[in-house]
C-alpha cells in the first residue's frame, strides 16, 4: 500500500467535525463534546456568539457563524460536519446546501427512519432538555413530510440536569442525573405505550442512553448514534469470514 502526504496533515483518518456552541456544560464521556465518546477522530469548531436562544429565535440566528465553523472543519480535513444540539436542525438544509461534505446537525434527522420502521400506531419518545425546547417549526423539520407520530418529554425542571446543562452551573453529578433521566423516560413510556422507541434530542443525554435502555427496554437514539451510522458507511471495513 503507498500513502501519500496531504495537506493539511489533519486530512489523515477521515475525521468527523463537530460544531459546538459557546456553552460551560461538562461533557463526560457520551456526549460529542467529548472526543472519549467516539471509536474514531473526530475534532471542534466552536460557534462564536451563538448559543441555543438564537436557535429557537423566530428567524433563528447565526447562520453564516455556522457556515463559517463548518468551512473550518473542513478546511481542517472534516469528511463530514456534525452538531452538538438538537435544535441546530434548523440550519440542517442551509448548511448541507453551503458545505462541500455531508451535515448531519442533528439528532431530529433520524426521526423519519425510526418512524418507518416503526408500525402505523408506534410513537417515538423524545427527550429534549427543556419543555419550551422543541418549537413546532423544530419538529416539522424533523419529520420531514413523513407522518411520524411524535411524543414529548424533557428535563424541565430536574435539579441536578437543570443546574448542569440549563443554568450551566460548571458541575454535573452523574449519578444524580441518570437517575432524573431513567425517571423520565419510565414515567413516558408508563404514560404513552404506543413508543416504542425513544430519540434524545439534547446530546447531554446519549451518556445515560444505557441505563435509559436497561430500565425501559427500548431502542435509544440519539446524536452519537447518528455519527456513528454515518462513519460506518464513510469507513468501510473488510468482511472476513469463514466459508
Amino acid at each position: 500500500m503507498i500513502y501519500r502526504a496531504r495537506d493539511p496533515q489533519s486530512r489523515y483518518g477521515r475525521p468527523i467535525g463537530i460544531i459546538v456552541l459557546e456553552e460551560r456544560i461538562p461533557c463526560p464521556p457520551g456526549t460529542p463534546g467529548n472526543p472519549t465518546t467516539f471509536a474514531f477522530p473526530v475534532c471542534y469548531e466552536v460557534v462564536r456568539g451563538v448559543s441555543a436562544t438564537a436557535l429557537r429565535a423566530t428567524p433563528p440566528h447565526g447562520l453564516e457563524s455556522f457556515i463559517a465553523a463548518g468551512h473550518r472543519l473542513v478546511e481542517r480535513g472534516a469528511w463530514a460536519v456534525a452538531g452538538n444540539c438538537g435544535l441546530m436542525i434548523v440550519h440542517q438544509e442551509a448548511m448541507a446546501r453551503a458545505l462541500p461534505v455531508p451535515v448531519l446537525l442533528s439528532s431530529l434527522l433520524q426521526v423519519p427512519l425510526i418512524a418507518r420502521m416503526l408500525g402505523p400506531d408506534s410513537a417515538i419518545g423524545i427527550v429534549a432538555s427543556a419543555a419550551n425546547s422543541l418549537a413546532h417549526e423544530h419538529l416539522h423539520l424533523a419529520r420531514a413530510g413523513t407522518e411520524a407520530r411524535i411524543v414529548l418529554a424533557s428535563m424541565q425542571d430536574r435539579p441536578h440536569f437543570t443546574a448542569a446543562v440549563c443554568e450551566e452551573r460548571g458541575e454535573l453529578d452523574f449519578q444524580a442525573v441518570t437517575a432524573e433521566v431513567v425517571d423520565v423516560a419510565r414515567k413516558l413510556v408508563l404514560e404513552h405505550p404506543e413508543v416504542k422507541a425513544l430519540l434524545f434530542e439534547c446530546v447531554d443525554l446519549p451518556p445515560y442512553a444505557h441505563a435509559v435502555q436497561e430500565a425501559v427496554g427500548l431502542p435509544v437514539y440519539d446524536i452519537t448514534t447518528l455519527i456513528g451510522h454515518f462513519h460506518a458507511a464513510l469507513v468501510r471495513k473488510p468482511f472476513i469470514g469463514v466459508y
